[in-house]
């Protein structure tokens, strides 16, 4: 056994413990004084061992990729690997979905009185609804709107207005429009950071972002969707900065982070991932100035509809983080939650993840001191070194939102935007089979142990 693998069983063994820790602690204080207000703590969910229809092709998926998928990787044409990646990670949560069931794993999901269907029927004047979105917020107010509508700007229900408006209604189209559109979130990491470090890492880190265990809550869950708003921004600025797509890119990157804003308030958080991004092109951006205005221009455009329609984003927040005290987040202990809420990282990213996360630290260490922008000596080393600045900047992201006590449980579901970019840090290791085989167990474990959901 070499010292690295060595260390990399360490990470894992300490990322076990965690989680073991945060499951026996997390049980005492859920029953002796039911503060936490989750069945199966530190994650949202029940016990609850089952089979499902999705059962037999899950465990396939897991198989095959496991199998095949960093051969493939390898060897595939990179546009023949961004479709595959695609498909391949929509049916592996659309598989882990209906374990449940069709009903209970997708159609059901958007439709508890917790969901935005609930209230599709109350925006047949959307302008209306968005001058009144902020009278409806607090617990005391009449008509509050459900958790999950209070608990995010007007963009994330308007969507499923939207949907509804054209014809796709119900739980069903709700649930496959987040799974659609969230499995492609793996594909603009991997544009990224082939954009940023280089196009091997990106092939490396491919089956990772494939059979992420994060897929349990991306199926159907509408963070799923905002991850890959959230995703598709960096990756445009990552190849604006990198001279592939300068106009188009800045502009799309800041017109889809200003919607992300407006999907999820904690997803403003994303500018520091923005920043690394920013920081590793910075060459590009000293040659092209107006990349930093057409970036600033295409962030402006939703934040002033929405502002123009009525809606007041900060003082959509302040209720909420009044509504936020006034229910369960008023309860949950922060001294539990804090360290709680990264042993549900650790679910999310697998034990993979925290192997791949002590060698990030490994190379930020090895290359402190050096420019990101122009790294010194070989080739490889210098991308290793952006890649783990990248996935170092989503560290920080998710760090500030556990501090800010905004997130005291359910961020199994709430940090999928964040967690997808600590996966990459997977392509330094070695031995792929054998950590994608610890993926696929872990998540296979989680969905047919435990009835999630929220």
């Amino acid at each position: 056994m070499t010292r690295d693998l060595r260390r990399d069983l360490y990470a894992v063994g300490a990322a076990v413990l965690l989680v073991t820790a945060a499951v026996l602690i997390g049980h005492h204080i859920q029953h002796t004084r039911h503060t936490l207000r989750v069945n199966w703590p530190p994650l949202l969910g029940s016990w609850g061992p089952h089979l499902g229809p999705g059962t037999p092709v899950a465990v396939v998926l897991a198989v095959a990729t496991v199998a095949y998928g960093p051969a493939l990787a390898a060897r595939l044409p990179w546009r023949a690997l961004l479709a595959a990646a695609w498909g391949a990670a929509t049916a592996w949560i659309l598989s882990l979905a209906l374990i449940d069931g069709w009903q209970r794993g997708v159609a059901g999901r958007l439709t508890s009185r917790h969901e935005y269907l609930q209230v599709v029927g109350r925006f047949h004047d959307v302008p209306a609804a968005l001058r009144d979105f902020t009278h409806h917020i607090l617990l005391e107010s009449p008509d509050n709107w459900p958790a999950h509508v209070a608990g995010h700007p007007p963009a994330a229900t308007l969507t499923f207005v939207l949907l509804d408006r054209i014809g796709l209604r119900g739980g069903g189209w709700a649930g496959t429009w987040c799974v659609a559109v969230g499995a492609t979130a793996c594909v603009a990491v991997l544009v990224a950071v082939r954009a940023l470090a280089d196009e091997g890492l990106a092939r490396r880190a491919a089956p990772f972002l494939v059979l992420a265990p994060a897929a349990v809550w991306m199926g159907t869950s509408a963070d799923a969707y905002f991850a890959a708003v959230a995703a598709w921004s960096v990756a445009l600025l990552a190849l604006a900065v990198t001279g592939r797509r300068v106009r188009s890119g800045a502009l799309g990157s800041g017109l889809l982070f200003g919607l992300s804003c407006y999907l999820s308030y904690g997803l403003t958080l994303f500018a520091l991932i923005g920043a690394a991004v920013l920081l590793l092109g910075r060459g590009r951006v000293r040659e092209r100035p107006g990349l930093l205005v057409l970036l600033l221009a295409g962030a402006a455009v939703v934040p002033t509809a929405f502002t123009l329609a009525g809606f007041d984003w900060w003082e959509a927040y302040r209720l909420l983080v009044t509504r936020y005290r006034q229910g369960a987040g008023g309860i949950r202990p922060y001294g539990y939650w804090v360290w709680a809420n990264l042993a549900c990282t650790v679910l999310i990213t697998g034990l993979a993840t925290a192997a791949g996360l002590r060698r990030t630290g490994a190379t930020l260490r090895h290359h402190r001191g050096e420019s990101p922008a122009r790294p010194g000596g070989p080739h490889r080393s210098g991308a290793d070194a952006r890649l783990a600045l990248l996935v170092a900047a989503a560290v920080l992201a998710l760090l500030v939102a556990d501090l800010s006590g905004m997130s005291k449980a359910e961020t199994e579901r709430i940090w999928l935007p964040f967690a997808l970019w600590l996966l990459p840090s997977c392509a330094f290791l070695t031995r792929p089979r054998a950590w994608l085989a610890a993926q696929a167990v872990l998540a296979l474990l989680v969905n047919h142990l435990l009835l999630t959901g929220w």
